[in-house]
């Protein structure tokens, strides 16, 4: 039972951690978007390229976690 309880904080861990990332960057883009409008086309490229590292991050983390204790 104790080590299903380390398993769920660790998988929370692991998805917490780039789900953070992924609202700060956001939060930041659409803040930038917001006073430069016409910066878009820089802007989004770099937004796309920094979620999907944080979404690769999370998945790895989670495949480890899974590799670690399962």
């Amino acid at each position: 039972m104790g080590e299903k309880i380390i398993i769920l904080l660790l998988f929370s861990a692991c998805i917490m951690g780039p789900a953070l990332i992924m609202a700060a960057a956001a939060y930041a883009s659409i803040g930038a978007l917001g006073r430069n409008p016409s910066a878009a086309p820089k802007i989004l490229p770099a937004m796309i390229i920094i979620l999907i590292f944080a979404e690769a991050l999370a998945v790895i983390a989670m495949l480890l976690v899974y590799q670690l204790f399962v």
